[in-house]
């Protein structure tokens, strides 16, 4: 049964990365949990299976899209662990200045014509996971501009 797990998990590897707890919970249905637990660990030995690399991954990918919020929690859900999450997001402000600019333009392009105009791409923002002040600096730059 184990080859057949191990089988599993790495069709499972070879379409995309995957965190351990989300191949333990693929896995749960076809063995016992110290088997699926074997297996993990022997993947992970043969670095195989990393949440690192898992982290990094979904980092690149999204990162252009969503704030260091978003990304943290996205990366929570997975079961990644904090350590690792603080080792795969950017820690630079101003590149997420520079990212939530960039999302801004993409989606509004023109300043805010209003307070409630205002509001909605500030909510737009922060439900991509950018930070309140970091919101208020890229639609202050905007109003600045057309000033």
């Amino acid at each position: 049964m184990s080859e057949d797990l191990k089988a599993k998990a790495l069709r499972l590897l070879a379409r995309r990365e995957h965190t351990r707890a989300e191949l333990a919970r693929k896995l749960s249905g076809e063995a016992g949990r110290d088997e699926i637990d074997a297996v993990l660990d022997r993947l992970q030995q043969a670095g195989l299976l990393s949440d690192a690399r898992f982290a990094e991954s979904l980092v690149a990918a999204r990162g252009a899209r969503f704030g260091a919020a978003r990304l943290r929690h996205d990366l929570k859900a997975k079961g990644v662990a904090e350590e690792v999450i603080a080792g795969a997001l950017p820690q630079d402000a101003e590149a997420e200045r520079v990212r939530a600019r960039e999302v801004w333009r993409r989606k509004f392009g023109a300043a805010p014509a209003d307070r409630a105009d205002y509001a909605r791409q500030a909510r737009f923002l922060q439900q991509r996971g950018f930070a309140a002040e970091i919101i208020r600096k890229v639609l202050r730059e905007q109003e600045e501009q057309e000033e």
